[in-house]
């Protein structure tokens, strides 16, 4: 029996079956020693086969091929990664200036592993009715400068349910993935967009600024207009997970167009002469906050280990 995961709570996965039914799944022993690096080899979004038994509940005995995935580093920081979801057709990224800010180098690691896992990617400005004069003109630069480089960007505020009916149209038919810190508002957004589902709320933390997790597994919610909305937990960060040192600028779209022009093909952009992309930093062509990401990116490649703290 065939079926699409649409949550998974752990140690559970429920299925919702080709004929509509939803049935609790665990996966066969044998299925994690597939060689598959990673702290959940089935994701919400997998399509799956399952052998039902006669206690109502089933195991998956094989996944299908997926058109694509996105993963992060497993938050124990092992050589494993977490897959946040498969099969989709896009990803929201949820940004907030402030209440608490979403860093540019968190945006740019998001990016930059959507791009190398083959997610396009929109932004979703969150919070707008917070921002004091300051804020939304740092916002507009920020939208300014991700719309030039290819990525569309939405104003919202979730709360107020204002620049909603766009994003709504823009799922129609569409798996889409919901990502962003904790704290962003991104239940907040799920709430005003799907408002039977009532997905719990949290609070900021005065203290930090910083936001508490309140979703802690993947769910995969249908869309009145056809098509799912994902929900994950909020992510701290996202590391060069199994990119090589030389692939990094490939998933930065303007300092890979800019790398064709570098005297040398394996060109770092950090001191090599006759250097492209270095020149396009001087001449503001690249804005110097991506350049920043990458080259942090690139450093940790340098230390061999993960950088949590974004």
């Amino acid at each position: 029996m065939r079926g699409l995961v649409i949550k998974n709570t752990g140690s559970w996965y429920v299925v919702k079956t080709d004929d509509g039914r939803l049935v609790d799944c665990k996966i066969k022993g044998n299925f994690r020693l597939k060689g598959i690096r990673s702290t959940n080899p089935i994701a919400v979004g997998d399509y799956v086969h399952i052998i039902v038994n006669n206690e109502g509940t089933a195991f998956i005995n094989e996944i299908e091929d997926r058109k694509n995935y996105i993963i992060r580093r497993a938050s124990n920081l092992s050589k494993q990664s977490h897959i946040l979801a498969a099969n989709l057709d896009q990803c929201m990224l949820i940004i907030t200036i402030n209440y608490p800010e979403t860093s540019t180098v968190f945006i740019d690691r998001f990016l930059a592993t959507a791009e190398a896992y083959r997610v396009p990617v929109k932004l979703i400005f969150n919070k707008t009715d917070r921002y004091d004069e300051d804020e939304t003109r740092y916002m507009d630069a920020l939208i300014d400068l991700y719309t030039y480089i290819g990525y569309p960007c939405f104003k919202v505020s979730a709360l107020n349910e204002t620049g909603i009916d766009a994003i709504k149209q823009d799922l129609e038919g569409k798996v889409t993935l919901l990502s962003g810190n904790s704290g962003v508002g991104k239940s907040t957004l799920i709430n005003a967009l799907l408002p039977e589902q009532s997905v719990k709320t949290g609070e900021i933390s005065d203290y930090h600024n910083k936001g508490m997790h309140t979703t802690t597994f993947s769910e995969m919610f249908a869309l009145p207009q056809g098509g799912y909305l994902i929900d994950t937990p909020g992510i701290k960060g996202f590391g060069t997970f199994d990119m090589e040192e030389e692939e990094v600028g490939h998933y930065f779209k303007e300092i890979f167009e800019h790398s064709a022009n570098c005297k040398y093909g394996n060109c770092t952009h950090r001191h090599e002469p006759g250097c492209a992309v270095r020149e396009a930093v001087e001449k503001h062509t690249i804005s110097e906050s991506r350049y920043a990401s990458y080259l942090n990116m690139l450093e940790d490649k340098e230390e061999g280990k993960y950088r949590a703290a974004y």
